[in-house]
């Protein structure tokens, strides 16, 4: 459930924390692609940025919010990296965030490591992997 006061616990001990344009749309996009409860979130600002949302995503924390360029947070395009996200069923959540608005940059395979992989960019400009058992 969201609150807009105090925190929510953390989970796991290394948690991305996204700046995007557009956070609370982005939640609300997470949702429905992946599943996420938003957790806990700030209000929005007259301009209608949030400082902070803190979502779950399959027992994991992320953490987004909106870029403030008046306190050196200018937009940038996010690159270099991308959010691995392991799952039970690589072909079940790819589906459901292609399907949700995500667009689709590989589909699901069985690779050479051992896994069954797929990727995703979200319409914010994030590189999702999904990563999670043969079939």
């Amino acid at each position: 459930m969201a609150n807009e006061t105090g925190s929510a616990p953390t989970r796991g001990t290394v948690v991305p924390y996204l700046q995007l344009e557009g956070a609370t749309k982005a939640a609300e996009f997470y949702k429905k692609a992946f599943g996420a409860e938003i957790a806990m979130a700030h209000p929005v600002d007259d301009k209608g940025r949030t400082m902070h949302i803190h979502l779950y995503i399959n027992d994991g924390s992320l953490m987004i919010s909106d870029f403030y360029p008046e306190y050196g947070h200018a937009p940038e395009k996010p690159a270099g990296f991308n959010v691995a996200l392991i799952v039970d069923n690589v072909d079940r959540w790819h589906k459901r965030a292609v399907d949700a608005g995500a667009t689709h940059v590989m589909g699901p395979q069985d690779m050479f490591w051992g896994d069954r992989y797929a990727q995703v960019r979200d319409p914010f400009g994030v590189l999702w992997s999904l990563n999670g058992p043969k079939r």
